[in-house]
């Protein structure tokens, strides 16, 4: 029984860091847009994800990190990318994602219809060596 009481509260931790992260995020992304420095007002939320792209560590019906790009004008397709190479660049924070329980990055723009998506395992560096 008490093994079962420390698996709820461990992924209610989980939990908790992965709104946490999404809390961050958004924070961080408000101040750079009011400070001037982004053009664009972005916000993350969790989404169900693209179940193509799962893993062993994905969340069921949460697996997407999707990023909205409020621009007052539809986003095109290379700001869209733009936006998402500067995720999946980002070695250690792909592999946070996923260690959260993450597959799919998306980008939208503020329509919500058009978007982009990545499979974040494939942008994780899985296997071989570490440097």
């Amino acid at each position: 029984m008490w093994h079962k009481i420390m698996v709820i509260a461990d992924w209610f931790g989980e939990m908790r860091e992965r709104y946490n992260l999404i809390r961050q995020f958004n924070q961080s992304a408000k101040q750079t847009f009011i400070k001037g420095e982004a053009p664009t007002l972005l916000e993350a939320k969790i989404t169900k994800g693209d179940s193509a792209f799962r893993h062993e560590f994905s969340k069921f019906r949460g697996g997407g990190f999707r990023i909205k790009a409020l621009s007052g004008s539809a986003l095109k397709n290379s700001e869209m990318m733009e936006i998402g190479k500067i995720i999946i660049d980002n070695e250690e924070l792909t592999r946070k994602l996923i260690a959260l329980g993450w597959d799919t990055l998306e980008v939208h723009a503020e329509g919500g219809k058009k978007g982009l998506k990545w499979a974040l395992k494939k942008h994780a560096k899985f296997g071989g060596y570490l440097n």
